[in-house]
C-alpha cells in the first residue's frame, strides 16, 4: 500500500509558488491520498480518485500546452475574423498608404494580445488547483493521520476530527466536508458491498458540492478570461497605427461616437473586437470542458451514457437519495447531465452528480497519473518528461 502524504507534505505542496510544479505535485498526491483510502474500502473510488484527474486536466491549462498555437490556427481559419481584418487593413491603408496588410495584421494581433488571454485562463485554473488542494486534501490528510487506521469505529474520535471543521456552508463554512468524512468513517467499517458504495458516493458528492461552490469564482474567471478589455484594445491599436497623432485620432472618435456618428474605422475595430473576444470564449469553454479518464474521453457538454453500476442503479441511502434531488433534475437518468455552461453551478454539478455515479466502481480510475520515471523526477524537483 502506498502511504499517503502527511499533512506537512500536503501544506507544502499547496504553498509551492511554480504553478506548473505545483500541479503536478497535487495530481500525484491526490492519487496517493486516493490509494491509501482505497485500501481500506476497496476498488470503490473516492473524492480524491476523481480530483486526480481534474487536477492532471488542470495542468494542461496550466502549462497552457500548445494552447495558444490552437487558438490562433482557430482564429486564422475563421472567415468572418479574416473579413473583418480586410476591412481594417482597407480603411487604415486609405489613411496611411506606408502600412502593409501583413504589418496592420501583426498590430491588431499584438494591440489584442491573445497570449495574455491564455495566461490569465492558465493563472485562474492554477489558483482553482491550489486553492481546493490546500483545504481538502489538507483535510484527507489529517483524516488518514487521525482516523483512516482504526480497526473498530470511534465516534468519540470522528467527532473530534469533525471539530476541526467550520460550521456553515461553503464557500466560507465545511458543513458537507463535516457530513462527508463522517460518511467516510462510516464506510472503513461497513460489511455491506451495497451500503458501502452508497455512503462513499454521498462523502464525494458532499466534497464535490463544496468543492465545485469554492471554485466558482475560479472557474467563471477562467473561462472569462477573454482579452483585453475593448477601451484598452483600441487605444493600444490606434496609438500603433498612428504613433504620431493616435491621441489626437482617438480622441476624436470619442467625440463623435458620443454624438452618435462613430467613424468607419472605429466601427470596424469595434465589431473585430467583439467577434474575437466571442471565439476566444467559445474557444477556451471548448478547451476546459474536457475531461481525460482512465475509461475514456469525457466531453463536459455532452451527456454522460456508461450507465449507472447495478449497485448504485437503485439507492436506498436516504440522505443519498435527498441529496441528489437536490443537485440532479433528472435524479435516476442521464438525460440533460451534459453541462451546456461549465461557468454555471448548478449545470456543473449536475454532470458531477451523475460523473461520480457512473464511475464510481471503475477500478481503472485508480490506476496512477504518472510513470515511476515520471515521479521519480518530479520528487527531484525535475520536470517530467514524456506526456503529462
Amino acid at each position: 500500500m502506498n502511504p499517503s502524504p502527511t499533512i506537512a507534505e500536503i501544506d507544502g505542496i499547496a504553498a509551492q509558488s511554480d504553478p506548473v510544479i505545483r500541479n503536478l505535485h497535487i495530481t500525484q498526491s491526490y492519487w496517493e491520498l486516493s490509494s491509501a483510502f482505497a485500501a481500506r474500502t476497496g476498488p470503490v473510488a473516492n473524492w480524491c480518485t476523481f480530483a486526480t484527474w481534474a487536477s492532471k486536466q488542470a495542468g494542461q491549462t496550466i502549462r497552457k500546452e500548445d494552447l495558444l498555437r490552437t487558438l490562433e490556427q482557430v482564429l486564422a481559419n475563421a472567415d468572418d475574423i479574416n473579413e473583418m481584418l480586410v476591412r481594417i487593413s482597407d480603411l487604415v491603408r486609405g489613411e496611411d498608404k506606408g502600412r502593409t496588410v501583413d504589418q496592420i495584421r501583426q498590430m491588431v494581433w499584438d494591440a489584442l494580445g491573445p497570449e495574455a488571454a491564455m495566461e490569465r485562463a492558465g493563472d485562474a485554473v492554477g489558483r482553482g488547483n491550489q486553492k481546493v488542494f490546500a483545504e481538502i486534501g489538507h483535510e484527507f490528510a489529517r483524516f488518514a493521520a487521525e482516523c483512516q487506521s482504526d480497526i473498530a469505529p470511534d465516534a468519540g474520535k470522528i467527532a473530534r476530527f469533525c471539530a476541526g471543521l467550520k460550521p456553515g456552508d461553503p464557500p466560507d463554512g465545511q458543513r458537507y466536508l463535516n457530513s462527508a468524512f463522517t460518511h467516510y468513517y462510516d464506510a472503513l467499517f461497513e460489511t455491506d458491498a451495497k451500503t458501502r458504495v452508497e455512503l462513499l458516493l454521498l462523502a464525494n458528492l458532499q466534497i464535490g458540492f463544496h468543492e465545485q461552490t469554492r471554485l466558482q469564482p475560479e472557474i467563471a474567471e477562467a473561462l472569462e478570461a477573454s482579452v483585453v478589455d475593448p477601451y484598452v484594445f483600441s487605444r493600444r491599436l490606434v496609438d500603433a497605427l498612428f504613433p504620431n497623432r493616435g491621441w489626437m485620432i482617438y480622441g476624436a472618435w470619442w467625440v463623435m461616437r458620443k454624438l452618435g456618428f462613430p467613424s468607419k474605422l472605429d466601427t470596424a475595430i469595434n465589431r473585430f473586437f467583439t467577434a474575437v473576444r466571442h471565439r476566444i470564449r467559445l474557444f477556451l469553454t471548448e478547451y476546459m470542458m474536457v475531461l481525460e479518464l482512465p475509461v475514456g474521453r469525457m466531453r463536459l457538454g455532452d451527456d454522460l451514457r456508461a450507465g449507472f453500476p447495478e449497485t448504485l442503479k437503485h439507492l436506498t441511502n436516504p440522505e443519498l437519495v435527498a441529496l441528489l434531488q437536490q443537485i440532479d433534475p433528472t435524479t435516476d437518468s442521464l438525460r440533460g447531465s451534459g453541462a451546456v455552461d461549465w461557468a454555471d453551478l448548478p449545470d456543473r454539478i449536475h454532470y458531477i452528480a451523475d460523473l461520480f455515479r457512473c464511475y464510481e466502481e471503475s477500478p481503472e480510475l485508480l490506476k496512477p497519473p504518472f510513470t515511476g520515471e515520471q515521479v521519480a523526477a518530479l520528487r527531484a524537483g525535475r520536470l517530467p518528461e514524456g506526456p503529462l
